[in-house]
């Protein structure tokens, strides 16, 4: 057979190739082109007679709710340094402070474990999780042992989540995403915000081939299918359950909320609850702001303020093709084995949408060789005008030809659609750019398809291939964690005491008292010794602070409720920071929340022991410290006393005061972290501290009633100070007991 036969034969089969390519894109287009007219007919009814009738919501209603507790669930492979990052940046921008973290590590990953210790030093509120099994185990069997976890919390805190959130350690989350979900979660037992990649170099194909698909995703495809079915596929991130959502899924598994099987868990969870009449939203809110950063050409305001969640997506071919070939995996082969088809036909629609993937891969990457051979076709009778017409096999089809003209115009519409959608959150560069990376894109999704493909036959099934975890990049933020070094080997170091004396202390430690506060009762270091070793432990400024000398006008800046809650007094103003004092840890959460609530950048200095508790109770409490005070300005006045002595019992009286939450803690009633959950509820009370304890079942109204006798025992008052420096508070010293 001559070459010239050869040709024509190949020819005529690429003619039928291009038909059968040509009708199955001309399928595929019209459904994307439902999808683009029901989207811009809601779009156009919202804007013309919804908004009309109903003004837009404002972002400040997101404060009208009170804060409920928020579980932020992360499972961790390998992933040193980055949760550091994640908790600092969430503590930074989050404007919400009721939320717990919990970490899943693996015991074989003690390099991740490390890391995670060192940041649950720096935030009590981040708790690690420990797997029972080495890993790298699936996603889903990392989260359900981070679940078990959060409800053995919730037992030992006397607390109760109103919602568990899914995040990946590198996720950047919007400063009012807890807000939204908080404001939420009472409604809607699924919420899901957008994902938004961050943008890299312009020739970054790869990595920027994921903000086009998410732009058009997220922006326009699932709030469609959300409209029209009422289902929301979760993105595995920016994902909020409510509490009756996680407790339908542990008791349908029989204790076991995610598929350890499922490469894709959270879209799992999405269709599960769906088929159980569970109400799921998708939630595009704008929190319009004008920065100077969205000032870009063609970036619509509104669309790019959305609250979103934000990461870096993968810049190498082959970590993108193994990522989304887990996807395929996860949402076509085991989500129809699993789910299969429902009786609701317009889930069905969205479930078809979902698994044409499979196909409409393989058609577009098949289609984009065959448009290069056309054209390659074209040029040859282009510059070849005696060229055998046979090279025209195409055209001797109408049909053809009028189906090659359809297909042209979808896909000139495609192309409009996502450069409008892409320009939208990312400005008009980004957007025309994402015409030239839909090859690119084909090209790593048919890769990935292929690669879905090759990973069943070899396994056997879909529900056997492994979780394969794809690695991402976290924006530096420059701050390093730091591990505390124990606080007695401190005082040992800075010859506050001796080896032999702490020994001794450890072996009678005193009931009620934690280590520190008991070697100051028990008068083996000053309070001025142990603030200082508390300051080198935490990294933070140590100063000895006068609470009667802090001024009305300074006072008045920090609102009771604030200052009791927190613990802190306003020490002074340094340029637009307001300095506070506080006798302990305040962690970066809390001192975010301080700054929104105070309106005010704010820092603070390590008290002495009692020097911040006596300030309260003078100012801000029922109790009148200054009272008491002026029993020992009196001993002096009337020469009882010289001033030096009187200020030395003083600072006895003051640094052997002790705090309720204090005695509980070192009782074993309550432990640390819990205590700091309940406090934060407390502060929505108008109710002593240790009834509020007991009424929220954390401890028993015996166990209470023991701390406050043992609490009256520890802490001393003047007159008793008094007596036990030999100075007398009986009849011949009337004066002070009337003071008294």
């Amino acid at each position: 057979m001559s070459m010239l036969d050869l040709l024509s034969t190949y020819l005529y089969g690429l003619g039928y190739v291009v038909m059968a390519m040509a009708v199955l894109m001309l399928v595929s287009g019209l459904d994307d082109l439902f999808i683009d007219v029901a989207y811009w007919v809601r779009r156009a009814w919202k804007a013309l007679v919804v908004y009309r009738r109903h003004e837009r919501m404002e972002y400040t209603e997101l404060y009208t709710r009170s804060e409920q507790p928020l579980a932020i669930m992360v499972p961790a492979w390998h992933e040193t340094g980055v949760i550091g990052h994640m908790a600092e940046l969430a503590a930074q921008t989050l404007d919400y402070e009721n939320y717990h973290i919990f970490v899943g590590t693996y015991p074989n990953d003690p390099d991740t474990q490390r890391d995670v210790d060192e940041v649950c030093a720096r935030f009590p509120n981040v708790h690690k999780v420990v797997c029972a099994r080495p890993g790298p185990t699936s996603k889903a069997d990392c989260l359900n042992n981070v679940l078990d976890a959060i409800m053995q919390f919730e037992q030992r805190a006397r607390l109760q989540f109103a919602g568990f959130i899914l995040h990946d350690a590198e996720d950047v989350v919007s400063p009012l995403e807890l807000r939204l979900f908080n404001y939420l979660v009472g409604r809607k037992d699924l919420i899901q915000i957008p994902v938004c990649p961050f943008e890299r170099q312009w020739h970054n194909f790869t990595s920027l081939h994921y903000l086009d698909e998410f732009a058009e995703l997220h922006g326009k495809d699932v709030p469609v299918r959300e409209a029209l079915a009422g289902q929301v596929p979760s993105a595995g991130v920016g994902t909020c359950f409510s509490r009756r959502a996680v407790q339908a899924l542990i008791a349908e598994g029989n204790g076991v909320a995610f598929d350890v099987q499922s490469l894709t868990e959270d879209y799992d969870i999405g269709l599960r609850l769906k088929q159980w009449g569970m109400a799921e939203i998708f939630v595009r809110f704008p929190v319009v702001c004008d920065l100077p950063g969205r000032r870009k050409l063609g970036r619509s305001l509104r669309d790019s303020s959305v609250i979103c969640v934000r990461e870096y997506f993968p810049d190498r071919a082959q970590t993108a093709i193994r990522q989304k070939s887990r996807w395929i995996i996860g949402i076509v082969y085991q989500g129809y084995r699993t789910h299969g088809w429902t009786g609701n036909p317009v889930l069905n629609y969205f479930l078809w949408r979902d698994r044409k993937g499979a196909i409409a891969n393989f058609v577009s990457f098949g289609a984009m060789l065959i448009l290069l051979q056309l054209v390659a076709l074209a040029l040859v009778q282009m510059l070849w005008p005696g060229a055998p017409r046979f090279l025209s096999i195409l055209t001797e089809h109408d049909w053809l030809v009028s189906l090659l003209a359809i297909n042209a115009v979808l896909m000139v519409n495609r192309m409009a659609q996502r450069i409008i959608f892409v320009t939208a959150y990312y400005g008009l560069a980004q957007g025309l750019l994402s015409v030239p990376r839909l090859l690119w894109g084909n090209v790593i999704n048919f890769m990935a398809n292929c690669r879905a493909i090759r990973q069943i036959v070899q396994y056997g099934d879909p529900r056997r291939v492994a979780w394969d975890k794809t690695t991402h990049d976290f924006p530096t933020l420059g701050t390093g964690n730091r591990m505390r070094r124990p606080l007695d080997e401190l005082l040992v170091e800075r010859h506050a005491l001796t080896e032999a004396q702490l020994h001794e202390a450890l072996a009678h430690p005193i009931a009620g008292l934690p280590l520190g506060t008991a070697l100051l009762h028990a008068g083996l270091i000053t309070a001025e010794q142990l603030a200082r070793a508390v300051a080198e432990q935490l990294g933070v400024p140590c100063e000895s602070v006068d609470a009667e000398a802090i001024p009305a006008e300074l006072r008045a800046r920090v609102p009771a409720r604030v200052a009791q809650h927190y613990a802190v007094l306003p020490l002074r103003e340094e340029g637009a920071t307001l300095v506070l004092a506080s006798e302990s840890y305040i962690d970066p959460v809390s001192l975010a929340a301080l700054s929104r609530r105070l309106h005010t950048p704010v820092s603070y200095v390590l008290a002495y022991k009692g020097q911040v508790t006596v300030g309260l109770r003078s100012w801000y409490g029922r109790e009148q410290e200054g009272a008491r005070r002026q029993l020992l300005d009196l001993a002096v006045c009337s020469g009882v006393l010289g001033s030096a002595h009187a200020a030395t019992l003083w600072s006895q009286y003051v640094s052997r005061q002790v705090l309720l939450g204090e005695v509980l803690v070192a009782l074993g009633h309550l432990d640390e972290v819990a205590l700091r959950a309940l406090l934060l509820n407390h502060a929505q009370s108008d109710q002593p501290l240790g009834d509020f304890l007991v009424e929220q079942g954390a401890i028993t109204r015996e166990a209470l009633e023991q701390a406050l006798a043992l609490q009256q025992r520890l802490q001393p008052t003047v007159a008793t100070t008094l007596e036990h420096a030999g100075i007398s508070t009986e009849a011949e010293s009337l004066p002070l007991r009337r003071a008294v």
